[in-house]
């Protein structure tokens, strides 16, 4: 008989894979390789997920794996800006580029390709990207060969239809830099052989399973991919809702009344994208407010979103759905108060 997973079980299973149920002790080159990369399209993000994650973190940690090319920014799952490490983007970047190519295709700047070879125009903006370029100057280089097309879509779709990445000093805390792309072999050296799709799953199952074969296809942004699932060995179970999930096996899963602490998110951070039913994390309630799709960071109050927050110049705002026991409260003043430490912000927390 299939083992049936609570929604509550559920959450806990993925918050422990996610490290938010008791930050760990390793790198954050370590983690971000765990989480299989994380949602970066706010330049700072990924800096507040790693402390949320890590055990005395220091922002310069990751600063210092930006400069040095161990990590980098780049357009991956669903299309969106990931911050992954530079082995990883070697071995999956092939996987998702003709997905990629179908997402720009669809976007908005897409009807500048209309009746374009796609390899002609990365063979004429391949050599352009040698030197760091904003999508504005890629445009700009671009427009005389193609001046019937928009420069401002030539820009995107030379920063998207060929293997690029953001140059520092672009994310690096205490600086600051406009988005800047060049070639992933320029910056990253020449990429190895691309990693088999099972193994792309299974690092997904590891990071965010349980987890059912639409789960994985919203997370990668990819499609069919219930036939590589179905003919993987994978321990199977089934949700509240009569979804069929599958796990690696002996993945741990954790008591469903294990204490989860608050913890303070940031912008799209992956545990609320990384499945296509949010509810292990967030209510249907909570996610018609928005917050998700909006890019706001949201506080985990026992292990689901439980409200918002904002730092200011003079503290912490926090915007909670509903009322906290005493016990959460002081919980939520005290992470709070370490959330301001780390970001050197003086003041108070205010709920």
């Amino acid at each position: 008989m299939i083992e049936k997973l609570t929604t509550r079980a559920l959450n806990r299973a993925t918050l422990q894979r996610q490290l938010l149920l008791d930050r760990v002790d390793r790198t954050a080159c370590d983690v971000v390789e765990h989480l299989v990369g994380m949602q970066a399209q706010e330049p700072f993000s990924p800096y507040y997920g790693l402390w949320s994650r890590i055990r005395s973190f220091q922002a310069d940690e990751l600063g210092s794996l930006l400069l040095d090319r161990r990590v980098v920014r780049a357009s991956l799952q669903r299309g969106t800006i990931h911050l992954v490490t530079a082995a990883d983007h070697g071995r999956f970047e092939p996987l998702l580029r003709p997905f990629l190519h179908r997402r720009f295709a669809s976007s908005p700047f897409g009807f500048v390709m209309d009746g374009l070879d796609v390899e002609e125009f990365a063979e004429a903006v391949t050599p352009l990207l040698e030197e760091p370029r904003t999508r504005r100057e890629i445009g700009d280089l671009l427009a005389p060969r193609w001046p019937d097309r928009d420069a401002n879509a030539l820009g995107y779709a030379g920063s998207f239809l060929v293997p690029t990445v953001q140059a520092t000093p672009r994310a690096v805390w205490g600086r600051s830099g406009a988005a800047k792309w060049t070639t992933a072999a320029r910056w990253l050296g020449p990429a190895g052989p691309a990693a088999p799709i099972e193994e792309f799953v299974r690092r997904y199952l590891a990071a965010f399973g349980p987890a059912s074969v639409k789960d994985v296809q919203t997370w990668a942004g990819m499609s069919r991919l219930k036939p590589v699932v179905e003919a993987m060995d994978l321990r199977v179970f089934t949700d509240e809702r009569g979804r069929t999930l599958y796990d690696v096996p002996d993945a741990p899963l954790p008591d469903p009344d294990t204490p989860a602490p608050a913890r303070f998110l940031p912008e799209f951070d992956n545990v609320l994208l990384g499945h296509d039913d949010r509810t292990r994390v967030i209510s249907d309630e909570d996610y018609r407010r928005g917050i998700v799709i909006g890019g706001k960071p949201t506080l985990l109050v026992d292990g689901f979103v439980h409200g918002t927050w904002k730092q200011a110049a003079d503290g912490l705002d926090i915007e909670v759905f509903r009322p906290l026991t005493r016990a959460q409260k002081a919980d939520v003043q005290a992470e709070g108060a370490r959330l301001l430490a780390f970001a050197g912000v003086s003041g108070d927390v205010r709920l």
